[in-house]
């Protein structure tokens, strides 16, 4: 092997040793890396339906409905 066979794999091995990142700041990183940051309105529109979806079934129902 060369040398840059023996550079890269340390590299891919030190890669590989690190901790795992989590879901949110893994997308934070893909945001911040390729400027996609027009996807957090949508992501956040997303939550906030979900959010209003889980609650309609819920006890705060009526508080919801209130609000719209």
């Amino acid at each position: 092997m060369s040398e840059s066979d023996d550079s890269a794999r340390t590299e891919f091995e030190q890669q590989a040793e690190q901790a795992e990142l989590g879901f949110v700041s893994e997308f934070v990183l893909f945001l911040r890396e390729n400027k996609k940051w027009w996807l957090l309105p949508l992501v956040g529109a997303l939550l906030s339906i979900g959010l209003v979806s889980i609650l309609a079934g819920s006890g705060a129902a009526p508080f919801i409905y209130t609000l719209f």
